[in-house]
This record gives structure tokens, C-alpha cells and sequence, in this order.
């Protein structure tokens, strides 16, 4: 078999063939997340806010089937960059099986739990409805993520990110047309309001799913999925996790994070604050607005970090140091300036885009301020998700979660709750830029550390 790509071609040439398709199709992604929730905006702002306060419990599902993905994608870049072609194909089937099983687990506690979840966040039992709506679509059918997610991986882990762009792309272009249809009931279809948005949803993640799989099956020579790759090895699943577990934590920590600062925030409805009444439900709609927003930032960075983590992840099973130091720097010049833009969007037109959702006068008085504070820390942000996916593919995964933890539990948490206490919601924006850059302190260290114990 000729030697992988990822061992011999120039790093910069590299880094933007294997990142370029997934940034189209992550930009694609945030694209329909937006007009996902621009749809639902406009349908109803209650629904808006349902939407917004089911993102934790997505983002925790999401990090689930990312995590498995990310630890067999750097176990299986691991063993092709040691020519260990039976090791590869056990690493993607035993995380297809994992991801079986995570699904089964949340679509049951999708369609049980979801009542008692809205509940716990927000009283308006129209806003629970119609969050119970959206989560017993979007979780019960949580085999189409799981499924499009491990596929998609399978393929960036060797080097066709081409196809994986084909997938998402189509999946999300697909969501983006029935959104409208089934939200508002366009030509003959029923409307279905919050549960037609899920619908959309699903029905493009089953989509991509297939494509991604058909891709697996006729283009990847790396891979071949049989009955045997597909037995449960405990030391694959070990290994896999071992990158995995932090991967899921980290992102589950969000979902923890995201939760209770909802839940500071709908604090605000039994105060007096300077935008009147019920501050507290508009403030989670803000929230839940600028989560939606910075994705179009934020999916760019992370589509070039999935084609950045097979690439070191390769060259550290083939021990390269010098192409490992090499897409490191160019993948935090690449993320940064993708930051800096986002910044200066925040910075300049805050008022259009949140306008784009809803033009409720208290919505734009509450989020103007909030993008334009949270948006401060962008570029630091850029730098420490680049140098965190960096630790989850050299096998350092702890260091990704111990700084994930730091962030979002020992800072942001305890500063928006303080700053909760002045009765002032636009000081509680200020715990993220405060907590990013504590981040950037403890990503350089890291970063000294690894490299300096590297023996080769």
C-alpha cells in the first residue's frame, strides 16, 4: 500500500487540503443551525428560548458521539501511521459499536427525561412543550448524529475529507430547504412549528449519515468494516476512550456550564433589572442566540482542527517532531485570524445579527452588549481550542479536560454567579472573557510540557 499522505506532503499544503472540505461543510453546518433557529425565531419567540434551552442537552449528545469519534479517529491515524492496518480497522469497528450503543441511551432518555429537563430550567409550560417537542424528535432519532459523526470520522482519519464535505454538506442543505416547509407549513405540508424544525433536522442528519457510509464502503481502502472488526475488543475500547473520555467530558463540562448559567440568568425574572420584567427568560434567548452566532465562528476553527488531529496524530505514530511543531503553528495562525473576524463581526453589526432571529426590542437592548463582551475573548479562543485538539491526538487528553474544567466550573460558573449578584445581567457576559484568557496561561504550559518530554 503507498505511503499515507499525511507522512510526506508539504504541512501547508496539507493542512489546507485535509481542513478546506471540512471548514466548507462545518461553515455549512453553522449555517443551518442559524437558519434552523432564525425559522423557529420567527415562528415564535418561545420556541426560540425552548430551542436555546435544549442546546445543553444537544451539545452534551453531540459530545458524546464527537468524543468517540475523536478517540478512534486518533487510535485508527495512530495505526496507519505505524502500518498497523488490522489495529485500524478494529479501532472503526469497535467505535461504530459504541456509537450504537450511545444512541440507544439517548434516545430513551430523550424521550423520558425531556419534561423533567425543560422543567428544571424554565416554568412556562409553553416553552416546556415546546422543548419536549423539539428534544423527543431530535434525541429519539439520535442514530442519525451518532451515525453521520463515526462515519465522518472514519473518513478524516484517512485523509478523505473531500467526502466528508460531500456529506455534511448535502445533510445541511437538505435541513435548510425543509426548515421553512415544515415549520410554517409551505406547500400542502402540515405546519409543525418546533417539531417540524426537529424533523429537518433529523431527516438531514440521516441523509449525510448515508452518504458518509456510502463513501466508507467504495472509496476508503484504509478501512474495511467486517464482522470481525466489529467484535467488542476491550483493549481497542480502552483505547479509544482513553483520548475519548476527555473529549466527552470537555464538551459535556459545556453542557454542565450552559445549564447553569441558564439557570443564573432565569434568576433575573424574580428581580428588578434595567430591562424591566421578566429579564431572566430574555437573557437565556440571548444566550441561546449568541451559542447559535459564534457557531459560524467557532464550526471554521473546528473543521480545520479535524483535519489538523489526524495529521499530528499520524506523524506522532510515525514520529515525526518536525511536521508534527510545523501544523501546529500554521493550524493556531489559521485559527486566529478566523477569530479575528468573528471579532470585528461582533464588534461592528451585533444589532443586524441578532435582528436576523427576532427584532423584539428587549432581545437587541440585551444582546447587543452581550456579543460585544463575550466576542473580546474570540482570539484566545482560537489559540486554546487549536492547542486542546493538539493534546486529544498526541494521546494527552487530560490536559484538554483539566483546562476545559478550569474554564468553564472554576471560572465562569463562580464569576456569573457574582456577577449575578449585582443585579446587572451584562456583567455576567464578562465571565467568558475573564475565564479565556486564565485559559491561554494554562495552554502554554501544557504546551512547554508536552514538547519538552516528546523524545524524538
Amino acid at each position: 500500500m503507498e505511503e499515507n499522505k499525511m507522512g510526506v506532503l508539504p504541512i501547508n499544503k496539507l493542512l489546507i487540503s485535509m481542513s478546506t472540505p471540512m471548514i466548507i461543510s462545518m461553515l455549512v453546518q453553522a449555517m443551518y443551525n442559524i437558519v434552523d433557529s432564525i425559522f423557529i425565531g420567527r415562528y415564535d419567540i418561545n420556541a426560540l428560548t425552548a430551542v436555546s434551552l435544549a442546546f445543553p442537552f444537544q451539545n452534551l449528545m453531540i459530545a458524546v458521539a464527537t468524543g468517540t469519534g475523536v478517540g478512534m479517529n486518533a487510535v485508527l491515524s495512530r495505526y496507519l501511521g505505524e502500518k498497523n492496518y488490522v489495529g485500524a480497522n478494529k479501532a472503526a469497528g469497535n467505535g461504530f459499536i459504541l456509537a450504537v450503543f450511545s444512541a440507544i441511551f439517548f434516545a430513551l432518555l430523550s424521550i423520558f427525561g425531556s419534561n423533567i429537563y425543560f422543567s428544571m430550567q424554565n416554568p412556562n409550560p409553553q416553552i416546556v412543550e415546546y422543548g419536549r417537542q423539539y428534544l423527543w424528535i431530535c434525541g429519539g432519532f439520535s442514530f442519525a448524529i451518532f451515525g453521520q459523526i463515526t462515519f465522518e470520522r472514519m473518513l478524516q482519519a484517512t485523509g478523505k475529507t473531500l467526502y466528508t464535505m460531500f456529506s455534511q454538506g448535502i445533510g445541511a442543505i437538505i435541513n435548510i430547504i425543509l426548515d421553512p416547509i415544515m415549520i410554517f407549513g409551505l406547500f400542502g405540508f402540515p405546519e409543525l412549528g418546533v417539531a417540524g424544525a426537529a424533523l429537518a433536522t433529523v431527516i438531514g442528519q440521516l441523509v449525510a449519515l448515508l452518504i458518509a457510509l456510502f463513501y466508507n464502503l467504495t472509496k476508503n481502502e484504509y478501512i474495511k468494516l467486517t464482522k470481525e472488526s466489529m467484535k467488542l475488543d476491550l483493549d481497542t475500547v480502552k483505547r479509544i476512550y482513553s483520548i475519548g473520555i476527555p473529549s466527552i467530558l470537555m464538551v459535556a463540562i459545556g453542557s454542565v456550564m450552559t445549564f447553569s448559567v441558564n439557570k443564573i440568568l432565569t434568576g433575573f425574572d424574580h428581580i428588578k433589572t434595567a430591562y424591566g420584567a421578566g429579564a431572566g427568560t430574555m437573557a437565556t434567548t440571548v444566550f441561546g442566540v449568541y451559542y447559535k452566532l459564534q457557531s459560524f465562528i467557532f464550526m471554521p476553527v473546528f473543521g480545520l482542527n479535524n483535519g489538523m488531529v489526524p495529521i499530528i496524530a499520524y506523524n506522532y505514530g510515525a514520529r515525526n517532531r518536525e511536521r508534527i511543531v510545523k501544523t501546529l503553528k500554521l493550524s493556531i495562525i489559521y485559527a486566529v485570524s478566523i477569530m479575528a473576524i468573528g471579532f470585528l463581526a461582533f464588534q461592528i453589526i451585533p444589532g443586524q445579527l441578532i435582528g436576523l432571529f427576532n427584532e423584539d426590542t428587549t432581545l437587541l437592548k440585551m444582546g447587543i452588549p452581550a456579543l460585544r463582551i463575550i466576542s473580546t475573548c474570540f482570539m484566545f479562543a482560537g489559540f486554546c481550542i487549536v492547542t486542546g485538539s493538539m493534546f486529544q491526538a498526541l494521546g494527552k487528553g487530560k490536559y484538554s479536560l483539566f483546562m476545559s474544567m478550569a474554564r468553564q466550573l472554576l471560572f465562569i460558573l463562580p464569576l456569573a454567579y457574582a456577577f449575578s449578584l449585582t443585579k446587572n445581567i451584562d456583567l455576567v457576559w464578562l465571565s467568558f472573557p475573564i475565564a479565556e484568557f486564565a485559559s491561554v496561561t494554562l495552554c502554554i504550559y501544557y504546551i512547554k510540557r508536552i514538547f519538552k518530554k516528546m523524545d524524538f
